[in-house]
């Protein structure tokens, strides 16, 4: 296994990490080694959890009919052309 070395972290952000690794009843170097797999992991299981969550989250929720979503697009356009910075798409 690679060794990380991270220098200049904020005190202030030391302290969260500590908080945090006590709290889990982990060291610092497990803690952040933890938050690290979880960020960084790409394993089918992680994004089939990832996927139920959200269908667990949805559960219920119609989807917008096509008549809202034109809506909110031109909602969108107009708050654009107003603020100034509205693009049309172009095609070539």
């Amino acid at each position: 296994m690679a060794t990380l070395t991270i220098r200049n972290v904020p005190e202030d952000l030391v302290e969260q990490i500590k908080g945090a690794a006590a709290r889990n009843g982990r060291s610092m170097e497990s803690e952040l080694r933890e938050l690290l797999e979880r960020q960084f992991a790409r394993s089918p299981e992680s994004r089939a959890q990832v996927l139920e969550r959200i269908r667990q989250l949805t559960a219920g929720v119609r989807p917008p009919t096509a008549r809202q979503i034109r809506r909110w697009i031109e909602t969108g356009r107009e708050n654009s052309q107003r603020r100034g910075n509205f693009r049309p798409f172009q095609s070539y």
